[in-house]
């Protein structure tokens, strides 16, 4: 199985959610905290804390990632709001 570092997921999670901004840190050894922003304003789309993640990680740990983060913008964000970003 392909591993990746979290700098490396982090890129991955850059390009799949790209028009938009996507960073990450991580907030404890097993957690991260992702932030979906407005590359025009740099305005938030939406933060998520607490996110399971690890130093390395294979690709369907970094998909999980993804559709958690995909999940928190269905729920939270307008889709006319996710429609004016995109």
């Amino acid at each position: 199985m392909n591993k990746m570092t979290f700098p490396n997921a982090c890129q991955v999670m850059r390009w799949h959610f790209h028009p938009m901004g996507f960073e990450a840190s991580m907030d404890a050894p097993s957690s991260m905290v992702a932030r979906l922003f407005d590359r025009a304003s740099g305005e938030t789309v939406i933060a998520i804390a607490g996110l399971p993640c690890a130093t390395v990680m294979n690709a369907a740990d970094v998909e999980r990632i993804i559709e958690a983060v995909e999940a928190e913008l269905e729920a939270f964000v307008p889709p006319r709001l996710l429609s004016a970003v995109n």
